[in-house]
């Protein structure tokens, strides 16, 4: 189902479900990652659905931001998949985060533009330049031209790194949340690229 009219990069609030047809298979982000197989066929045949709030308070660990909008998301997965919650602040301040699927990692997120992060990775050079090609193109002129979000996510133990862009997007010829990942190792030159579509699923239980 197309994302509400109402619905924005800053007001995300509601149920999200990945639709494996429109989205790139996750399997080889996951093997990238060190995630075994077992585990990897369990989450390629459970639906996913993402129960998203946002809201804007100050982070007790960065009081000088003021305020700033927060995501915490909760992932709930089929066939008996346990899931996983992320809770971001969007101040580009890394904090750790642990969890059963992916481990001990830090990362950190913002509001930023497509054109900022392009001319960030443009100046960064390497690999970061070819990554920001993929995970900003074709996204919706309201994401082109306005705000996106932006997040990094880097774990040592594993060696590996995520960068992904969120926007809206024409996926089934609707207007779909999309998010677009660039996942790196850092102990050799390997990296995998995907793009997973989110069809909208209604709002949140009050």
């Amino acid at each position: 189902m197309a994302a509400p009219a109402n619905k924005n990069i800053k007001d995300l609030n509601g149920k999200w479900i990945i639709n494996k047809t429109h989205s790139d298979s996750t399997d080889p982000v996951l093997a990238l990652q060190g995630i075994g197989w077992m585990t990897r066929k369990a989450l390629g045949l459970a639906t996913v659905t993402l129960h998203t709030k946002m809201y804007t308070k100050t982070p007790e660990d960065n009081a000088a931001a003021g305020d700033v909008i927060h995501i915490d998301i909760d992932q709930f997965a089929t066939g008996g998949v346990k899931g996983t919650s992320e809770h971001r602040a969007l101040d580009w301040k890394y904090r750790p985060h642990s969890d059963w699927l992916f481990g001990e990692l830090q990362g950190r997120s913002r509001l930023t533009t497509l054109d900022a992060v392009r001319k960030e990775a443009r100046e960064e050079g390497g690999t970061k330049a070819s990554d920001a090609e993929y995970v900003t193109e074709g996204f919706l002129a309201e994401t082109e031209g306005g705000e996106t979000i932006e997040s990094w996510v880097d774990n040592e133990g594993k060696k590996w790194t995520g960068w992904q862009i969120w926007g809206f997007a024409t996926v089934n010829g609707e207007r779909w949340l999309v998010r677009k990942f660039a996942i790196r190792r850092k102990d050799k030159d390997e990296v995998v690229k995907v793009r997973l579509c989110y069809e909208w699923a209604g709002e949140l239980d009050s």
